[in-house]
């Protein structure tokens, strides 16, 4: 039997497949609009139009812009955090940069907004220390007032829990306990290092899109299965990994810029074959045009990048630089 994989990339503008067979080298392909309102549709007409049964595909690989879009357009769900006794202002604070580098104008909305970020009693020093015990009742209480309050997605992050994360766990099994829905990110999840600003930025864009990322890959996974698909559906990541729809749900922060990723991969490949090791991607779709910068083969790998003006995603991912300037 041969060994099919399908791969569909979703961008702003079409939805790109290649169907291809990996012991002939046989493949198809085919482009469709995309549909923003919901991109399952937009996917499942591209299958249709390869004319493909899903039954005969071992593999699906995915490579989405439903989490960098909400991020980029500011259109993640209400997130509530809950952290440290004192550090409650973090993400307004940031790293003392301005707007405007030379001037006193400029203004900047933070991830969550301060009405939905609740302290709790907690502390551990940087050597992983408690010095002040969690308080349980407080916990729950800011669970409690969030919930009331309308928050979709919870994210719990507290100082030095990179080298110590007992109490995000322990507020993290109360939140299971009381939270409506699994939408709960730790910081030291997301991010386990040190640098409280950065760490409590990736966790709140991980929580901002959790629920949309959820229900996008629910539904597209039982789109998949009504027409025969039993196999794993992958997730780009933008490292250029893969990952599954539970894990990708968890996680979405790591699907940012996934789509570019794969495409700074292929060109890093076919370069290769054509004997040039180094050059420049371009990936130009109908919304961005996406550069990168291969070396010896291979794309380089960033842990710097920010998605907007003091938000910071510090996770590995493939270094691409956009401009919104499609074709």
């Amino acid at each position: 039997m041969s060994i099919v994989t399908l791969g569909v990339d979703v961008g702003g503008t079409f939805t790109d497949l290649l169907l291809l067979d990996l012991e002939s080298g046989e493949y198809k392909i085919a482009k469709v609009p995309s549909t923003p309102q919901n991109q399952a549709e937009g996917f499942i007409s591209g299958v249709q139009e390869l004319n493909v049964s899903l039954t005969q595909l071992s593999t699906i690989v995915h490579g989405t812009t439903i989490g960098t879009n909400a991020i980029l357009e500011r259109k993640g769900v209400k997130c509530g955090l809950i952290t440290t006794q004192g550090f409650r202002d973090s993400l307004e604070l940031g790293r003392r940069t301005r707007p405007s580098a030379w001037g006193l104008t400029g203004s900047f909305e933070p991830l969550i907004p301060r009405e939905l970020r609740i302290e709790v009693p907690e502390r551990i020093d940087a050597q992983g220390k408690i010095v002040i015990a969690l308080d349980d009742k407080q916990v729950k209480s800011a669970i409690t007032q969030l919930i009331e309050l309308g928050a979709e997605a919870l994210v719990i992050h507290f100082i030095h829990s990179y080298v110590n994360p007992a109490h995000e766990r322990r507020a993290g099994e109360i939140a299971d306990a009381i939270w409506p829905n699994p939408h709960v990110s730790l910081g030291n999840e997301i991010m386990r290092e040190i640098r409280e600003f950065e760490r409590a930025s990736a966790a709140s864009l991980n929580g901002s899109i959790q629920p949309i990322m959820s229900r996008y890959l629910g539904r597209l996974s039982e789109n998949l299965r009504s027409q025969g698909f039993t196999q794993d559906l992958l997730i780009m990541q933008g490292n250029g990994g893969m990952m599954g729809v539970e894990m990708a749900s968890a996680y979405p922060v790591q699907t940012v810029m996934s789509g570019p990723s794969a495409g700074a991969i292929a060109a890093a490949d076919i370069a290769q074959r054509a004997g040039f090791p180094n050059i420049i991607g371009c990936d130009m779709g109908g919304t961005s045009f996406d550069l990168s910068v291969i070396r010896e083969g291979v794309p380089a790998i960033t842990t710097e990048k920010y998605m907007d003006y003091a938000v910071p995603l510090h996770v590995p991912m493939v270094d691409i630089h956009t401009i919104g300037s499609g074709g």
